[in-house]
């Protein structure tokens, strides 16, 4: 009976042990910009710079900076992912469709793309209230398009990043330099 309870207590720790081995952002249910369920497990292990877009926005030119630092850090391990949100002053009213279309043909984007999601209130995704939510190391509502996180390679979030602070100024850069140059799990 004892020699049961031992295996069995192993058993539960061995499973619990591999669930936390993937961080809660990770397991997260989103879509991509196609509308198919899927997660951000495929990032594991990498830098993420979380950033909701919108595409008729005065800061919407950040497109161009987000790619050309997704383009020069990707080998490294950063991953830029974006999630538009029609959140603020309907400046993202369009289908996902149209938004794919608008930042390929506009701004040449490659990093990932996500379905439309509430950042805020009642309904906001999930994967926010990880971001900004009360047991976040950054709560708080995000203020306006284009709000970024910094996630390190292990899901920890690191950073937050107002909409205002472009993505290659140097508290940005930095900041996912360090995340970079930190060791992998």
């Amino acid at each position: 009976m004892m020699k049961s309870i031992f295996i069995l207590s192993g058993v539960l720790i061995a499973s619990a042990v591999t669930l936390l081995a993937v961080a809660p952002i990770h397991s997260i249910p989103i879509k991509d910009i196609k509308g198919k369920a899927t997660s951000l497990k495929a990032y594991d292990g990498k830098v993420l710079l979380v950033v909701n877009v919108a595409s008729k926005c005065g800061l919407t030119p950040q497109y161009q900076s987000l790619e050309a630092l997704y383009q020069k850090q990707k080998a490294k391990g950063l991953v830029v992912l974006g999630f538009p949100c029609n959140q603020f002053g309907g400046q993202e009213p369009g289908t996902n469709e149209e938004i794919q279309q608008f930042c390929s043909s506009k701004f040449n984007v490659t990093f990932p793309l996500f379905d439309k999601l509430d950042v805020n209130g009642a309904g906001r995704h999930p994967l926010y209230n990880l971001l900004a939510g009360t047991e976040s190391p950054f709560p708080g509502d995000i203020k306006w398009n284009f709000g970024k996180f910094l996630i390190g390679r292990d899901g920890k979030i690191l950073k937050r990043f107002e909409p205002k602070t472009a993505p290659d100024s140097a508290e940005v850069t930095q900041a996912i330099e360090e995340a970079l140059a930190a060791k992998s799990k």
